[in-house]
């Protein structure tokens, strides 16, 4: 199910806020996941950050390959911050992922 109309409008425009230089295939599976049921009672700039950190982490570290050798969740993410914020570097992102930020 998608998001309504102004609830899309705001995710693409909060999207293209938070990352103005991102690919289009990566932006349109960002603005999905954020447009997404689970995401429905987040503000959308929420939403979009959130979907795009988990984005970066599955697509673009190596998130997965820890998670595979046995690293648990937070320690994975831990070691793939750098590396998201290498991403997020890349593509203009108006925010790094902090070490300090809770659940993303």
């Amino acid at each position: 199910m998608t998001a309504p109309t102004g609830r899309r409008r705001a995710i693409a425009k909060a999207l293209t806020a938070l990352l103005p230089l991102g690919p289009y295939a990566d932006m349109e599976k960002i603005r999905a996941d954020a447009g997404s049921v689970h995401m429905k009672t987040l503000p959308p700039t929420i939403a979009v950050w959130l979907a795009t950190i988990a984005h970066i982490r599955h697509m673009h570290t190596d998130y997965e390959k820890l998670l595979a050798e046995g690293y648990d969740r937070d320690s994975a993410r831990f070691f793939v911050i750098e590396q998201t914020n290498m991403v997020l570097t890349r593509w203009r992102a108006t925010r790094l992922l902090d070490a300090d930020d809770e659940d993303e």
